[in-house]
């Protein structure tokens, strides 16, 4: 199936790009379509992600958080689109700290609602190397090697919820956000490392809550739709958590544009329910 080729390309091409990281951490003399700096690691991943699956049969279309547009790269009219932050907490390759990969795979042309998602998954370049994907219901953890990949569990998001992680600078967020957090960390450990992949795994292993809300002066957070809001909440809600925008779903979302962004929350249902009750409408 098309799905899995996706997604034993990505396995294949990770211990790949995690060996090329060392000699690409110096920034890269150009900006990613949203205006974010670029490191030569950025520009290097998403090059080879498109190369190898380009290639993929049944893939006709490719997007890049690195990428002005959705190319076409297939000539099927009903193919699948795949949805790719190369190199997601890019940043942490200078100061040595984890970082990944995430990959969506939508049966639309982007751009799309979450529901249009059929898996998704992403690569942590951390102590070892692993990939999570989620499809048909399930999650599965894969221990990635230059000789090929090992299960190591079927994910699910622990009851009791432990850690908890929150993006943007404290005064920046908005009264109701930070009033929420206080009664976060009173139950919660403070689990942030600057990567929303490393982040999100935590919850995972650990059960909790993650999220880069919506700040004072940037209503729509910092995080992508297509590239790593949607698929993560993908993987969570597969994974028996949730997600929220801070109202919905953000499987709900049907972004208008490919780099659309969004307020961003995944963990234990019940957290992310005190957070919606705690916010706004």
């Amino acid at each position: 199936m098309v799905v899995e080729r996706v997604f034993d390309v990505v396995a294949d091409v990770a211990p790949v790009i995690r060996s090329g990281l060392p000699e690409r951490r110096a920034k890269a003399a150009s900006e990613n379509a949203t205006g974010d700096t670029q490191l030569e690691a950025d520009v290097w991943a998403d090059d080879l992600l498109r190369e190898r699956l380009a290639a993929v049969d049944g893939v006709n279309w490719y997007a890049s958080e690195e990428r002005d547009a959705v190319e076409t790269v297939g000539d099927a009219a009903d193919g699948y689109a795949v949805a790719v932050d190369p190199l997601d907490g890019s940043s942490n390759v200078q100061s040595n700290n984890p970082c990944g990969t995430v990959v969506g795979v939508y049966d639309e042309p982007l751009p799309a609602s979450g529901r249009e998602l059929v898996a998704a998954g992403f690569v942590l370049y951390g102590p070892t190397t692993t990939m999570t994907v989620a499809r048909d219901g399930g999650v599965t953890e894969y221990l990635l090697t230059e000789e090929g990949r090992t299960d190591l569990r079927d994910v699910v998001l622990p009851e009791d919820p432990l850690v908890y992680g929150f993006g943007g600078r404290v005064p920046d967020w908005t009264p109701a956000f930070e009033s929420f957090v206080r009664d976060v960390e009173d139950d919660l450990k403070l689990r942030y490392g600057g990567a929303m992949i490393a982040d999100v795994n935590q919850v995972l292993t650990y059960g909790g809550v993650f999220g880069y809300p919506g700040l004072q002066s940037r209503p729509a957070g910092k995080l992508r739709a297509h590239f790593e809001s949607m698929p993560i909440a993908y993987v969570v809600e597969a994974a028996g958590g949730a997600s929220s925008d801070g109202t919905q779903s953000l499987l709900d979302l049907s972004p208008s544009s490919l780099h659309e962004r969004t307020p961003t929350f995944v963990g234990n249902d019940a957290v992310i329910g005190d957070l919606e009750a705690a916010l706004p409408d």
